[in-house]
């Protein structure tokens, strides 16, 4: 992920590529469909969901 995001000039964004699988979310750098991933640990199950939204919004979110 931090390769190809580099070589969009999206350095900081590497981390988001995990799950913005969109060509047009890679290259805006925007959440524009939602995407889930779930694992396990011995202790936890973990879902971590990335949903389209703002900065302003995100209070409201959680």
């Amino acid at each position: 992920f931090e390769k190809e995001a580099a070589e969009l000039g999206k350095g900081s964004f590497k981390y988001a590529w995990v799950l913005d699988k969109l060509k047009a979310e890679r290259e805006r750098g925007i959440t524009i469909d939602i995407a889930l991933w779930k694992f396990e640990t011995p202790k936890y199950y973990v879902t971590v969901i990335d949903a389209p939204g703002h900065r302003d919004f995100i209070k409201n979110m959680i």
